[in-house]
């Protein structure tokens, strides 16, 4: 399941930046907002609930959620540790629910900027928070 989760992440990093770039461009050309467009947010919302739901099986399967549960002021006290039992998940959490927005936000603007705009901001968010809490050392170990 962790290598799962490690694999997907590589693939919602890619279309979470491809889609905010297609945002940033969208709204700095003033392209119109077409169905290329609609689908690529709208894959980007599906791919990272997908690597929510298996990095939250992961999590419940893993040994910081046992380690926290059993001496959470022991992981608190060490910065790796808390950021695999803690900080990582809540973060991801987050960045999804601002995705999540981001796709809701969207739908209710008619301005092909507007819709532009929004992806741009929320997915553009949500890309900074996963950003700041990967646990980039186990990636490149």
């Amino acid at each position: 399941m962790k290598e799962v989760h490690s694999y997907w992440a590589y693939l919602v990093l890619a279309i979470l930046i491809f889609a905010v770039v297609n945002a940033i461009i969208g709204v700095t050309q003033k392209k119109q907002f077409t169905d290329k467009d609609l689908r690529i947010g709208l894959f980007t919302l599906i791919v990272s609930h997908i690597q929510l739901l298996i990095g939250l099986a992961w999590y419940f399967m893993s040994p910081w959620f046992t380690a926290l549960k059993e001496d959470a002021a022991a992981v608190m006290a060490n910065k790796a540790t808390r950021l695999l039992a803690v900080e990582h998940p809540t973060m991801m959490i987050v960045a999804i629910i601002l995705i999540t927005i981001g796709w809701s936000k969207h739908k209710k603007k008619t301005e092909s900027g507007a819709k532009f705009k929004t992806f741009g901001v929320f997915y553009g968010l949500g890309l900074l928070c996963i950003l700041s809490r990967i646990p980039w050392g186990n990636w490149f170990s």
